[in-house]
């Protein structure tokens, strides 16, 4: 049987037109009912808060709302630009993204690729779920770990230290120790789910590639690099690309959960920064200029988006636009 493309001539006959949306979306109309919950969650917590960026240009007052604050223009983005701090903010959130993105990205790649090599498929199951478990355990509860390990008075590893000779370290508030133990904790939450995502993607890796390479004399080694290892090129791109979005976004909820004034040094980050100005403990919230804050941070990040995806077009066979 033919088939024939869309607006294609077929033989003795009038070209094929492909269906309308309209007429796609009522012969099918179940399939697109299955959108409606995607498009309105989309809608209500993605689209309509886009609006809420308006407070960014006003002296924002909840007594008064949107439409009744006060316009001020740049003002706000002028005095972030001129404040001193801003360059220790954007130090420690490029430094904590960066350390995580070059620990964090490989991590699951090696994993992936070592656990695909399993031949043993209950070991093979039995670690893939272990790995994929700390995903489910919220930050507070992974935190909460980390201060008992590393508790200066029955910590296991200040016990390992005492028993050695050496002093017990306060590791919690020490800001030499900030960077890795939150690189670290990242790792060990999320590298369990993105060695699931090139698991899966090897699972579309045609088998005949690794005959041919069996009949060329290649071992397990040989194959893992030059074959598992190329045909992840194009979900290791994308993934890159995203990571590289997130540089300026770190796990917020881990740090304000780690960090406390002794280690502002190398916690405060641009997020944590806003979180106090938005939600201030004492005095009155500044919700304009956390806003303001906030749509800096979010159009570097989509230029670095869009310099990632240009890149990927130019040096690989990844397209994604």
């Amino acid at each position: 049987m033919t088939t024939l493309r869309n607006n294609e001539v077929p033989a003795g006959g009038r070209p094929v037109r492909a269906p309308s949306l309209w007429q796609s979306a009522r012969k099918h109309w179940l399939l697109y009912l299955l959108l409606v919950p995607g498009i309105v969650q989309l809608l209500i917590f993605k689209v309509a808060p886009l609006f809420g960026l308006a407070i960014a240009f006003q002296n924002y007052s909840t007594f008064v709302g949107i439409w009744d604050s006060p316009w001020v223009g740049l003002e706000h983005f002028h005095r972030f630009f001129n404040d001193p701090y801003i360059y220790i903010l954007v130090r420690n959130t490029v430094l904590l993204a960066l350390i995580t993105l070059l620990v964090g990205f490989p991590i699951p790649i090696v994993f992936a690729l070592f656990l695909n090599e399993i031949r043993l498929r209950f070991i093979k199951k039995f670690v893939q779920i272990m790995s994929f478990f700390p995903y489910f355990i919220s930050a507070a509860v992974m935190v909460s770990i980390l201060y008992t390990v590393l508790s200066p008075q029955n910590g296991i590893v200040n016990q390992l230290l005492n028993w050695l000779g050496l002093e017990s370290v306060f590791f919690m508030a020490s800001p030499a120790w900030f960077r890795p133990l939150y690189a670290t904790l990242h790792v060990w939450h999320t590298f369990g789910y993105f060695a699931i995502v090139y698991l899966a993607s090897m699972t579309t890796i045609d088998p005949s590639m690794y005959e041919a390479a069996e009949i060329d004399g290649a071992g397990r080694w040989k194959k893992m690099f030059y074959v598992t290892l190329p045909s992840l090129a194009g979900i290791i791109t994308v993934m890159f690309i995203v990571s590289i979005g997130n540089i300026f976004t770190v796990d917020l909820d881990k740090i304000l959960l780690m960090y406390n004034p002794s280690i502002y040094e190398t916690a405060d980050v641009i997020q944590s920064y806003v979180y106090r100005q938005a939600f201030a403990p004492q005095g009155f919230p500044n919700y304009s200029f956390g806003a303001a804050v906030s749509l800096v941070q979010s159009v570097i990040a989509l230029v670095l988006v869009l310099t990632a995806n240009q890149a990927a077009k130019r040096y690989s066979s990844t397209k994604l636009f």
